[in-house]
């Protein structure tokens, strides 16, 4: 009876510290959160103000790493093949929805792949013009483009950015011959249109806002469905006569597919309670705060690729 009894007793301490593993809490070791970029944009500025707020709620160290190249797919890859436990997290733009159709072969399927935690924000983009140029609206811009064909320019700031293919989407839209001139990042495009030499750009309301202020290029319109409260006065383009084109710039949280559900429900959670700490400075960015379910996000990723799979194909745009 007595061997009986130790034995049941060890099968039973047995089972107890399966469970008490199984609930291990998490995370257990210092996590690393992703930034697919260089240092100093929105993506890292967004990284590096959630990180210490995310250590201090868990009780761990969430730490940012940037690994830059190729449109954002390095870290993104490195993060979908990555193991599934939570401890690799990827930060993200629109770069997200914009790459499975610009690039032949990302190396990862970005539905499969990876699993949304949270839209973080969204900010519309802003369509500017060199004060020259003779439109105070929308629809004068189109004619004016239209008088001209070929002969008028729009800056953007790289191949696939979310500029470029609003661009693309506008001269779709109204079929206007419209030349598209790449730029090296935000701050030259911008720079090249206050020097009037490419007299039209969709970009970042952060990038365009002290810039229309100062009155150095003029606001036509903001890309979001709704007027932005950091430029209540533009309106939007479906105001300005061009219903259909609204684009906005996405910032959010991901993890390896396959991660357990439980894990990404807590990194949620804690993401939605830090949001109200860092409005202001998502807010200086030009990004509306979220805070979005993992199943929200999740069809927000589907609906943009789908988007702008259309605008890539019609517009014959490839990065190879």
């Amino acid at each position: 009876m007595k061997a009986r009894l130790r034995i049941a007793a060890f099968c039973t301490a047995l089972l107890l510290s399966g469970s008490a593993d199984a609930q291990s809490p998490y995370p257990d070791r210092p996590v690393k959160m992703i930034a697919p970029f260089a240092p100093g944009g929105p993506v890292d500025i967004v990284a590096r103000v959630l990180a210490p707020r995310l250590s201090q709620g868990f009780g761990q160290q969430f730490y940012v790493e940037n690994h830059p190249g190729a449109s954002g797919n390095i870290g993104t890859a490195m993060v979908a093949k990555a193991p599934p436990d939570g401890y690799s997290i990827l930060v993200i733009s629109s770069t997200l929805v914009v790459n499975p159709s610009l690039f032949a072969n990302l190396g990862f399927d970005t539905t499969a792949d990876l699993a949304p935690v949270s839209l973080i924000g969204i900010s519309p983009q802003v369509l500017l013009v060199h004060p020259s140029v003779p439109a105070a609206t929308v629809m004068e811009l189109v004619e004016w483009v239209r008088a001209s064909p070929g002969k008028y320019s729009y800056a953007h700031a790289g191949l696939g950015t979310p500029g470029y293919l609003a661009g693309e989407m506008l001269k779709q839209a109204f079929g206007l011959d419209l030349v598209a001139v790449s730029f090296n990042g935000g701050g030259p495009a911008i720079t090249s249109t206050i020097g009037g030499h490419t007299p039209i750009l969709y970009t970042s309301i952060s990038t365009a806002g002290g810039h229309i202020r100062d009155g150095t290029v003029r606001a036509l319109a903001v890309t979001s469905a709704h007027r932005s409260p950091a430029l209540p006065q533009v309106p939007t383009l479906a105001e300005a006569g061009a219903p259909g084109q609204e684009s906005e710039i996405i910032l959010g949280i991901l993890v390896p597919g396959g991660t357990p559900a439980a894990i990404v429900e807590r990194l949620h959670q804690e993401i939605v309670r830090l949001m109200p700490d860092v409005r202001d400075q998502l807010g200086s960015l030009g990004f509306e705060p979220i805070g979005s379910t993992p199943a929200q996000f999740a069809d927000r990723i589907r609906f943009e690729i789908d988007r702008w799979a259309k605008v890539i194909r019609a517009a014959g745009i490839s990065a190879q």
